[in-house]
């Protein structure tokens, strides 16, 4: 038996899929991406039309994605995060019905308990058998875990695999189980896999960056969080990611003794592993190759998925027990309200992914920014789209200061006992107007051209349409 198909075209016939259904992909190959393009072109050729498009993110590689949607191909989209090439289209309202966004928690969580089916899912698989045990951690186009394919496998009325490296049956040390795919399909190259670098995965050698990361270093050390079992989570960002080796440094000189790294991972949580800060990596999508490389080899670096990671309706999920997360932001707001969704006019460049399902769950949530980019004010009266709500983020740590949720009172006293600079919110506010004036707001239309759904799948917000000029 097996359950390969002859191309593409053969697997999307036998799926059944017809006008008006929901189709589905995941990012593991981020930028680098070719599966989601070839088969909206299959589809295309086969005629089938008014399609919904589930992805758990989208890149500029998915620029095609516009086309498909003028001609009617793509009428809705559900997504996690938009990159700014197809966000600034939808922006411009491209797309007849507003882009349904949800976090890399929610995502999961609405497909397992049906409230965003998905009819035929594919799954982009850097190594398969013939009967569908998939795996992302080998093959030439290995990107390590497959985490936000999970429940699109697991649920999806059909599950297509798509390959370009089978391998005899049966696959040794497989990641999504053959028992829910229904077709495989190979080609000749799903993707590139230096794509699936980001161009943020490097430390910041800014000094107003390196003053940021260390104060967020600090102020982890000085909030009574650090203690062995410390568990830990950092974005990709320069930042972030020196605040993390600064950490690593601490930890060292501590002895402190970790229990995981959690979330998309990087050659800085790797090192932070090899050098015994913690004792596990849970891995739901590599950010780099040195984490691919160390969750084929290293068994304490371990792959999770998408519910295990972040959704609010498991049982659990690995976020409910994170100590600190340091996260970004684009806008925050002095109600401590985070933007990650829109530039400063407006425009889609980005999602939540796991921004809000981190602060939820973390005992300390930590923003990380610069006073002001492109001479604009980071901190602003209120945000232009709200992904993460203010009551759930506690630190903003800037390069003129550190200002605490007034939520969280015994932070700043911990902080101003350990010597960091601790600030009122509205006087970095003020702080950042006097450099670059106060910022004309965005003139935005009344049409909604996205909603924006927090982890449990309430409507937090919206994002309007900018007009063209």
């Amino acid at each position: 038996m097996s359950k390969l198909v002859k191309d593409m075209k053969e697997a999307i016939r036998l799926s059944g899929l017809k006008d008006g259904m929901t189709i589905s992909f995941h990012h593991h190959l981020r930028n680098g991406d070719m599966v989601a393009v070839m088969v909206l072109d299959a589809i295309c050729e086969l005629g089938i039309k008014d399609l919904n498009v589930n992805i758990s993110s989208i890149f500029d590689t998915h620029a095609p994605f516009i086309e498909y949607i003028r001609d009617g191909v793509i009428t809705g989209i559900e997504t996690d995060y938009m990159g700014g090439v197809v966000g600034r289209a939808v922006s411009e309202g491209i797309l007849e019905k507003p882009v349904t966004f949800r976090t890399h928690g929610g995502r999961p969580s609405d497909i397992i308990r049906g409230a965003s089916p998905i009819d035929v899912a594919f799954i982009a698989a850097p190594t398969a058998d013939c009967m569908g045990n998939c795996t992302g951690k080998t093959g030439p186009s290995a990107c390590g875990s497959l985490g936000y394919a999970f429940a699109d496998a697991m649920y999806a009325g059909k599950s297509v695999v798509i390959t370009d490296n089978l391998v005899d049956y049966p696959l040794v040390d497989y990641s999504i189980s053959e028992e829910y795919i229904d077709y495989v399909v190979t080609v000749d190259k799903i993707g590139e896999p230096s794509g699936i670098v980001s161009g943020t995965t490097k430390i910041t050698k800014d000094p107003v960056g390196l003053v940021i990361a260390d104060y967020a270093a600090r102020a982890i050390d000085a909030s009574g969080l650090l203690v062995d079992g410390f568990s830990f989570q950092t974005g990709a960002g320069g930042a972030s990611l020196a605040a993390a080796k600064y950490l690593k440094d601490i930890m060292i000189r501590k002895n402190v003794k970790g229990s995981y790294g959690l979330g998309g991972i990087t050659s800085y949580m790797v090192d932070m592993l090899q050098s015994g800060c913690f004792k596990a990596l849970y891995d739901v999508q590599c950010f780099d190759l040195g984490a691919v490389e160390s969750i084929r080899t290293n068994p304490c670096h371990m792959e999770v998925s998408g519910a295990h990671y972040a959704s609010p309706t498991a049982k659990s999920s690995a976020v409910d027990s994170l100590n600190v997360v340091i996260l970004g932001a684009t806008e925050i707001d002095t109600d401590f309200n985070v933007n990650v969704h829109t530039d400063s006019n407006g425009y889609i460049m980005g999602g939540s992914g796991g921004h809000s399902d981190t602060a939820a769950g973390a005992k300390m949530s930590i923003i990380v920014a610069p006073l002001s980019r492109a001479r604009l004010p980071i901190v602003v009266d209120k945000v232009l789209c709200k992904s993460t709500p203010g009551n759930t983020i506690d630190v903003l740590v800037t390069q003129r200061g550190i200002a605490v949720n007034p939520q969280r009172p015994e932070l700043a006293e911990r902080f101003t006992a350990a010597g960091l600079p601790v600030v009122d919110i509205h006087d970095l506010k003020e702080m950042a107007e006097k450099l670059n004036g106060v910022p004309k707001k965005p003139q935005l239309g009344d049409r909604v051209v996205a909603n924006v759904l927090y982890r449990d799948g309430s409507m937090l917000d919206t994002i309007r349409e900018v007009p063209v000029r």
